[in-house]
């Protein structure tokens, strides 16, 4: 799939805005504060109905205006499609050839978009919240059935704590909504470990290649409990041992929200032995990974690289656009480029100028 036309109505600091990007490799550049991160985060919002940088939509909204408009041409074998998001400070619509999308699934499905922005190289020394995120959001575009166990874990959950919250807790009610939540965890633990599997297979090889040297790594899941034929006994268990805990709390202590993920690069934990330039590297290569779980060319998703040259070295920014350019649709935004073999825009005084045939 990829963007054939993008269009932006008092998006950030764009009151209008129009592109034709080529269906390979964009370049976006211009200088900082003219909005070249906008026009990417604009792609990225079609993909999930929200922003990778803020989760307000006024903030989205150009200054004095009651609404922002974001519309894109998705082209997938051929298939066109118009997809809409309208946004008002507390509503967003989003339409596909005039019909409501309602699920965030159909949504990806319609147009799906990987995203890497600068805060990312800290992946592995952010919060566990970060790293799980990175798994619900790849999982939940592949399976249904798992952004629906995630949905009803989360409800659950929330239920949960509430009855925790009181001062005394109807323990009928706590141990009816920890049996659902048992059951729904298995599902979720089994598709995280899944999926961690299927990313070892290719993360090393794409580091390799955009490093330039051999090596080896390895993203480590850690569940909040192995999946075997006991797991729902040593679930119970777990969770009645947590009880006194989670009361005191009031707030559920254990369970598949708190798991994390810790990536080895040669063998050693990269959050304490990496350098900024390996976990960027690192990161980019988790970034990219979801894009070849995708076998058919046509769904395959659209790549956006947000600043990503910026604390590269010469050597590896060739690396990386040599890697990037055998791919589909990719968007990446830098101050300047000499990139060759790629569709060149600049952003200057909020309009957008083709500097390349």
């Amino acid at each position: 799939m990829y963007i054939s036309h993008l269009k932006l109505k008092n998006f950030r600091n764009h009151e209008t805005l129009e592109l034709n990007p080529s269906p390979k490799l964009n370049i976006i550049i211009g200088d900082n504060a003219e909005g070249k991160t906008n026009i990417v985060e604009a792609i990225h919002f079609l993909s999930l109905a929200r922003s990778f940088r803020t989760y307000q939509n006024a903030d989205l909204i150009l200054k004095g205006r009651d609404f922002a408009l974001i519309e894109a041409r998705v082209e997938q074998e051929s298939t066109k499609r118009e997809i809409r998001a309208i946004l008002t400070d507390s509503s967003k619509k989003i339409t596909c050839e005039g019909k409501p999308v309602k699920k965030i699934s159909e949504l990806s499905s319609l147009i799906n978009v990987i995203v890497f922005q600068p805060k990312d190289v800290l992946m592995f020394n952010d919060s566990p919240n970060v790293r799980r995120n990175y798994l619900d959001i790849n999982i939940s575009k592949k399976s249904p059935i798992y952004l629906d166990a995630l949905m009803r874990y989360e409800k659950l959950l929330k239920e949960r704590n509430v009855i925790l919250k009181n001062d005394e807790p109807d323990m009928v009610q706590l141990d009816v909504i920890t049996s659902e939540i048992i059951e729904v965890s298995e599902t979720i633990i089994n598709y995280r470990a899944a999926y961690v599997r299927e990313i070892n297979k290719l993360l090393s090889k794409i580091i390799t290649q955009l490093k330039g040297e051999k090596e080896k790594a390895e993203l480590i899941y850690h569940p909040f409990l192995l999946i075997d034929k006991s797991f729902k006994e040593k679930a119970e268990k777990a969770y009645k041992r947590s009880l006194n805990r989670d009361i005191k709390m009031k707030a559920t202590q254990i369970g598949v929200h708190r798991e994390d993920i810790t990536m080895m690069l040669n063998d050693k934990d990269i959050s304490t032995h990496g350098s900024q330039g390996e976990n960027r590297i690192v990161v980019i290569a988790l970034k990219l990974c979801p894009y070849f779980l995708i076998e058919d060319r046509d769904l395959k998703p659209i790549i956006v690289l947000d600043d990503v040259m910026s604390e590269l070295d010469k050597d590896h920014q060739k690396r990386l656009i040599s890697f990037v350019e055998k791919l589909e649709q990719v968007f990446i935004t830098a101050v300047n480029t000499d990139i060759k073999n790629a569709s060149i825009f600049e952003v200057k005084k909020h309009t957008l100028i083709r500097r390349n045939a």
